[in-house]
């Protein structure tokens, strides 16, 4: 499974409205030896990059059970919902040499990593 955007999923992105926020649903599957240890040390190392450009975790749970849906439970361990002021910013963070150094951790601890840009969708006529 992949843990790594493409390069057309990244000129996606960046063909978005410049003046929109992005909130970026994280599906995450960690790997069975160490790989939540490892995602936990992304969190904490990845704080002053998503300070720096002005984003902010939302909401992050874990999948205890399915409600509606196929089986017992997800497939994935934890949902994280972050937001970024634009797709620029997001871009600008995932693009720094710093932030490089602690992708690391998110890429060793994940089997899989689905990360899903979101836009707002209203729901008034």
């Amino acid at each position: 499974m992949a843990v790594e955007p493409t390069p057309e999923q990244f000129a996606a992105l960046a063909a978005r409205p410049a003046d929109a926020s992005v909130v970026m649903i994280n599906l995450l599957q960690f790997r069975a030896d160490g790989g939540r240890e490892s995602y936990l040390r992304y969190t904490r190392e990845v704080a002053p990059h998503l300070q720096r450009v002005g984003g902010a975790v939302r909401y992050a749970g874990a999948a205890p059970s399915v409600v509606i849906g196929d089986g017992e439970k997800p497939w994935w361990d934890v949902i994280i919902v972050v937001e970024y002021p634009s797709p620029a910013a997001f871009l600008d963070m995932v693009s720094n040499e710093d932030y490089l150094k602690v992708h690391e951790h998110r890429a060793a601890g994940l089997d899989r990593g689905d990360l899903i840009a979101t836009s707002t969708w209203t729901m008034a006529e």
